[in-house]
């Protein structure tokens, strides 16, 4: 009955979030439904015991919970910024996230101290240096972001995009002073330091575009490629590589808990665990770095132990608490999204189509690197079908040609990475094999890229499909446990 309840209740407080998302609802309607289900509650619990009555009742009663805690994060752009909308303006503000190095430009997220503090997306050149914890001065023209279609013919929805890290404003190229620096938290100031200096010794022992992919790899940093470089990961289907998600982190771990395999299997769980907590350090300590660290935990401890069914708790609980923290990504952060569905692929998908792989080696891992690319492949394609409109037919060999290699190329990374920091030297013999790596993962790339048939979009692709599919992934992954759910409650 205790999992029942806990997972009505995840379940009910996560529907109610994500209805909210994107529905207008009437609050008050919402908040008599949850003071009705209250006293059920109470009377299917104390009076009349009904185990289903229970069950719904926790259901309502959370779902209704998930809209209020939407509704009351869902904070309007001030009034103050408003009226200057389209007008110059001059404010003060501090730097309180990574500077987003781009190909052309350098994105500052500046929190605005006004009437209402705000953020703001600031837009400048390249070169100039700005850090995380300035204080600027910032002259220029207000603007609200706008949505705009994507490559693939999809609507991008830009506004939610950047309200989901309450950012509601944009100042293009604007004049920017800096008044002091050092205003930031210490903590953040030195995991950012620290993953530029990681960044930089890598790109002195290996040249670009390779050292790019590297950084991607090991710690999500894409923002600087070329969009003709990006455009090919994408067609390929290989973009998830170069993403930072929970798969990505689990590799990292993985490697990790392989060098340690002659020890007992809870030491080689906990340095897998070090390699996430040191992967979530050199990425800066993001907030999208916690979450893929957390996902990959769980990932790791399921693969390692077999125990799904207890990481399947721990994998909603995780999921609940991000919504707790912020409840925009739940229906706006397509990171968050694909994290979550990749990892229920990796721990209860993979697994079941192993079966068919039994044909392919297991030496260098390659028969479980291939089952797990093809179980996430299959399992997030109908996502990636409705929110970027793109479907590549060479992604399966594009896939299967490079991934047998990216646990060793990351693992080398990080050496390189570390060797750097203690004398270039060290780093050049290890940085030139994992240039050799990147190179030859760089030419499958573009070598599928090349194809005119590569990909297809699909700018229109239906949601209620797109629900229907995962509706029958859930049936054949869950339908017992479903099943088993709802029996003996009546």
């Amino acid at each position: 009955m205790q999992d029942r309840v806990f997972y009505s209740s995840c379940f009910g407080f996560i529907s109610g979030v994500f209805l909210r998302s994107f529905a207008l609802l009437d609050i008050y309607l919402v908040a008599f439904l949850g003071v009705i289900f209250l006293f059920l509650l109470l009377f299917f619990y104390f009076i009349a015991p009904n185990k289903l009555g229970v069950v719904i009742s926790v259901f309502i009663l959370t779902f209704s919970f998930g809209v209020f805690y939407f509704h009351s994060a869902d904070v309007s752009a001030p009034e103050f910024f408003e009226s200057q909308v389209g007008g110059s303006v001059e404010v003060n503000g501090l730097i309180v996230d990574e500077i987003d190095t781009r190909e052309n430009n350098q994105r500052l997220t500046v929190l605005v101290q006004a009437e209402q503090d705000t953020k703001v997306l600031v837009s400048v050149n390249l070169g100039e240096d700005f850090k995380y914890g300035d204080s600027v001065r910032i002259e220029g023209v207000l603007n609200k972001p706008e949505n705009f279609i994507t490559d693939q013919g999809k609507e991008f929805d830009y506004i939610n995009y950047l309200r989901k890290d309450g950012i509601f404003y944009l100042i293009n190229y604007p004049d920017v002073t800096i008044v002091s620096r050092g205003q930031g938290s210490k903590i953040k100031s030195t995991l950012f330091y620290i993953k530029g200096k990681f960044l930089e010794k890598i790109s002195f022992a290996i040249r670009d575009p390779e050292s790019l992919l590297m950084g991607g790899l090991i710690l999500g940093e894409r923002s600087s490629f070329g969009q003709g470089l990006r455009q090919d990961f994408v067609d390929t289907g290989t973009i998830h590589i170069v993403a930072l998600s929970g798969y990505n982190v689990t590799i990292i771990a993985e490697w990790f808990m392989k060098l340690f395999s002659f020890l007992s299997i809870n030491t080689a769980i906990g340095m897998g665990v070090f390699a996430i907590i040191i992967f979530v350090t050199m990425a800066g300590g993001s907030s999208t770095a916690i979450r893929a660290g957390a996902m990959a935990i769980l990932a790791l401890i399921a693969r390692a132990t077999g125990r799904n069914y207890d990481v399947a708790r721990a994998l909603v609980l995780v999921g609940v608490i991000m919504i707790l923290i912020n409840p925009f990504i739940l229906f706006f952060d397509v990171s968050f999204q694909l994290s979550f569905i990749a990892t229920v692929a990796v721990i209860f998908f993979a697994p079941r189509i192993e079966k068919y792989f039994y044909w392919i080696t297991k030496k260098g891992q390659l028969r479980d690197i291939i089952s797990v690319t093809c179980a996430c492949y299959v399992f997030v394609l109908p996502f990636i079908l409705y929110k970027m409109g793109n479907l590549s037919v060479v992604a399966l060999p594009a896939n299967i040609l490079i991934l047998p290699f990216i646990p060793f190329t990351m693992g080398l990374g990080f050496l390189t990475g570390f060797l750097g920091l203690i004398w270039y030297g060290l780093s050049v013999p290890v940085g030139y094999v994992s240039y050799l790596l990147l190179h030859y993962e760089l030419a499958v790339v573009s070598y599928f890229a090349d194809f005119s048939f590569a990909s297809f979009s699909f700018p229109n692709f239906p949601l209620w499909i797109t629900i229907l599919i995962y509706a029958y992934f859930a049936y054949i992954l869950f339908g017992r446990n479903i099943k088993n759910f709802f029996t003996g409650m009546t």
